[in-house]
């Protein structure tokens, strides 16, 4: 798999609050759901992390909001992990517009590894670190 990974969608009615574009809470779900569908194309979905008992949990978001998304957008979340230390990760993503690739927001989120049974952080394995080439820059 890449290590820029390209999650594809479109802005749904749904997204467009009252002054006519996309929800500020919507741009985190599609970052959310672009995190997710990486690991998975890595040979990590949910249910990996869970049979591990172990699995990543959101320390903080950061996005920065530059244009807004319109109904009917087709978008591309771009996505890749900037760091991997021993139990925290740095994952970066764009928001583009797909036919004119308008970036639309940029954002990061840190994450850190933790045990689900003791609810703390713990080392990340080496099966899922190797499972993630880090992009320092893209």
């Amino acid at each position: 798999m890449p290590a820029i990974y390209e999650h594809r969608l479109s802005v749904r009615a749904s997204a467009i609050d009252r002054f006519g574009h996309a929800n500020n809470q919507v741009y985190l779900a599609w970052l959310m759901q672009a995190a997710e569908a990486h690991s998975t194309a890595q040979g990590w979905p949910l249910e990996a992390y869970e049979h591990l008992g172990a699995g990543w949990f959101v320390r903080k978001h950061e996005i920065e909001y530059l244009r807004p998304a319109l109904a009917g957008d087709e978008l591309i979340v771009r996505t890749w992990v900037a760091t991997l230390e021993k139990v925290t990760s740095l994952r970066r993503y764009e928001i583009l517009r797909g036919p004119d690739a308008e970036k639309l927001a940029v954002a990061s989120t840190n994450w850190v590894f933790v045990d689900f049974a003791k609810q703390s952080p713990c080392r990340i394995p080496e099966e899922v670190a190797r499972s993630f080439e880090v992009v320092v820059s893209a």
